[in-house]
């Protein structure tokens, strides 16, 4: 069976220089990513890269959101005087 579309084709240098931009743009980028990874119409090398993003995404909330419990836990442990 023939891929109609060449899903495979190479993605070029400037294809993948406007995927970096669109992915920098808050909010956007997410949600592009999203698209990217989960859309059958993605090559799939640039579907393999925004899925591998969206878990460095998912990690680095995950590491925040312990940084934030941390300094609130050491905010609140401080008795508010020198």
């Amino acid at each position: 069976m023939e891929n109609q579309n060449n899903n495979n084709d190479v993605i070029s240098t400037g294809n993948w220089f406007v995927t970096l931009l669109i992915t920098a743009i808050p909010l956007i980028g997410i949600i592009m990513l999203f698209v990217w990874g989960f859309s059958d119409a993605t090559n799939p090398n640039k579907k393999n890269w925004a899925r591998a993003a969206l878990i460095w995404v998912a990690i680095a909330i995950v590491i925040n959101i312990f940084m934030f419990i941390g300094m609130v836990g050491m905010a609140g442990s401080m008795n508010g005087g020198y």
